[in-house]
């Protein structure tokens, strides 16, 4: 479980951030197993230097070079090295650490990731976008290096336990399920109608304000099938979703012969998070613990593709292939943005990534990214065409 000096040296990518937090609560937990060399972060330097500060890591580094000068004078004197901009943060993925959380959300993280990929060791990835937008050259990265990839997803994680080292070969379906969102119980016309307050009210987990509205429009799910086909190496009709409110039960792996295992927790990120920390073994972690009983039933739907088409486009873009998957991710982070601004509506999140794509198509955007510099190429083309999406789209939705 560590490195035979003693205490496994770690690095956490996006430690500000839900994820990043809880992976350094649980590092807190157990000083006599981790000790931590570097944290990175966006933009917030005060939180960033007191993480730093309050876990002994030797360098802490801002992605935001404007926030330099701020994170380099709250840590004047503590001992912790600090350094901001983009080389900064790659050259502190890129340290030969044992165990990196990969955690910064969206595209911005495929950089820093391959960067931890690249250095060999165990990567824990909270970073879907990753296999989203480059997965066959993500993982051709992943070969090449040798490295240890842990998914943090809690569906990914459950997929994982539950298939329990048999051959993917044996596996008829695996299914990941989703909380359904606050809009679970909506009519179309008032999720059309939906503001950002409303849908950054998940009923279950908190994260932040981007993976809590691709939750809400439920194209979190769809990316997550798009990730476990190359996680996992299984083909597009043998992955499904079911709509699950509860969150106890968060993938489930059915094989050739009908038994079918499942991975059940409490809907905490710091249950995958500790599978991933200790791996191949297991750490203490103070996260609920299921009480069947007390919860009495766990309840199933399929979702509502009609009234959440992000996810059908989801789909349509896995089963594609080619780039369409890339379009998809770089189109939905450009809408979301929108939407979070108040300038666009709820349902014009589906409708800009379904343009896009169509756009994209159409300007013959149809090859995969063969290299990980291609995958970023073609994800600032999409996010372009997304935008010009808007500039030529209709009025917002009331």
């Amino acid at each position: 479980m560590v490195s035979p000096g003693g205490r496994r040296r770690v690095t956490v990518l996006g430690a500000t951030g839900s994820v990043g937090r809880a992976t350094l609560d649980l590092i807190e937990r157990h000083p006599d197993l981790f000790e931590v060399e570097a944290l990175v972060a966006g933009n917030d330097a005060a939180s960033l230097a007191e993480l730093a500060a309050r876990t002994g890591a030797r360098r802490a580094v801002i992605a935001d070079p404007a926030q330099g000068p701020r994170l380099s004078s709250i840590l004047e004197g503590s001992g912790v090295a600090a350094s901001a901009g983009l080389s900064a943060m790659l050259d502190a993925a890129s340290l030969p650490v044992d165990w990196t959380m990969a955690a910064i959300s969206g595209a911005a993280g495929l950089a820093p990731t391959i960067a931890a990929v690249r250095t060999g060791g165990a990567v824990a990835f909270a970073t879907k976008e990753c296999l989203v937008c480059a997965g066959a050259a993500f993982m051709a990265e992943v070969g090449r290096a040798g490295a240890t990839l842990l998914p943090v997803d809690s569906e990914h994680n459950a997929l994982l336990q539950a298939l329990g080292g048999q051959p993917v070969a044996d596996v008829e379906k695996m299914t990941i399920t989703a909380s359904g969102g606050p809009f679970r119980q909506w009519p179309a016309d008032r999720i059309a109608a939906a503001r950002p307050e409303d849908a950054l009210k998940h009923p279950t987990w908190s994260m932040g304000a981007k993976i809590t509205i691709d939750s809400a429009t439920l194209m979190n799910k769809g990316l997550e099938l798009i990730e476990a086909l190359h996680l996992f190496g299984v083909e597009a009709g043998r992955l499904d979703v079911v709509v699950h409110p509860q969150s106890v039960v968060h993938g489930l792996v059915t094989f050739r012969d009908g038994a079918v295992t499942a991975g059940l927790a409490a809907p905490d990120m710091r249950v995958p998070i500790a599978y991933a920390l200790g791996h191949p073994h297991r750490i203490d972690a103070p996260t609920p613990r299921l009480d069947l009983v007390q919860l009495g039933s766990l309840t199933f739907e399929a979702p509502d593709p009609d009234r959440f088409p992000a996810l059908r486009l989801a789909r349509e873009a896995m089963e594609a292939g080619g780039a369409a998957a890339t379009i998809l991710n770089a189109a939905n982070e450009v809408a979301v943005a929108l939407f979070l601004d108040g300038r666009i509506g709820f349902m014009d999140i589906p409708r800009i990534v379904a343009d896009a794509l169509d756009q994209a198509s159409r300007r013959g955007l149809s090859s995969a990214p063969a290299t990980i510099d291609e995958a970023i190429a073609l994800d600032g083309e999409a996010r372009a065409i997304a935008s010009a999406c808007l500039l030529e789209s209709r009025p917002r939705s009331q």
